[in-house]
């Protein structure tokens, strides 16, 4: 992990259960004094705490470690609000409808802000019978190339995954797909509308 567990974030988490130092310290079978430490950054909760202070706090380990609590105010699924997160060392691809605090190969990933396209990220959307063709005009090496282009719509999502030296286009259903997103591995995310 990029950081480690705040002594504020302790605090706030704990001062927001209603809980004293000393009832936090009973949950862990610690000192309050210990707590105190923490809290004033004097010390930090051993690795072995740290699940059971997440639970006693009531937040994941994961926000534990991002420093800020997570929020989901997406409860209606816009997908304007979607986010999207790549692994920069597995390549792995996660997709949120909503704030989330996501972690992957020991790293927290922000989620990728998508550029407009651009020059040399051209997207054409061809219609054949009842599917899309999605075709970028980009260079598809081992060394640059699009890694996913995924369509969404109101009711979800479809992800096809492309790999260099292959042509970059992919095939959506018709029909509620509204969005495209597209992944440069050396330039980032690109939206484009669909249709």
């Amino acid at each position: 992990m990029n950081q480690y567990v705040t002594g504020a974030m302790i605090k706030r988490l704990r001062e927001r259960r209603g809980l004293s130092q000393q009832q936090l310290a009973q949950r862990l079978g610690v000192i309050d004094k210990t707590v105190s430490k923490w809290e004033t950054g004097r010390g930090y909760p051993d690795i072995t705490l740290l699940e059971p202070l997440s639970a006693a706090l009531g937040v994941s380990v994961i926000e534990l470690f991002s420093g800020e609590s997570v929020v989901n105010t997406n409860r209606g699924f816009n997908m304007l609000r979607s986010k999207i997160h790549v692994c920069p060392i597995c390549g792995n691809v996660i997709f949120s409808s909503g704030q989330a605090v996501i972690s992957c190969c020991g790293v927290t990933l922000p989620p990728l802000e998508a550029e407009s396209r651009d020059q040399d990220h051209r997207v054409s959307v061809e219609l054949s019978e009842d599917e899309y063709l999605v075709t970028i005009d980009h260079e598809m090496s081992r060394t640059h190339y699009i890694s996913f282009i995924m369509a969404a719509g109101d009711d979800g999502i479809e992800l096809k995954k492309l790999y260099p030296e292959w042509d970059a286009q992919a095939r959506f259903k018709r029909g509620g797909a509204c969005l495209l997103w597209y992944y440069c591995n050396r330039h980032g995310l690109f939206r484009a509308g669909l249709g």
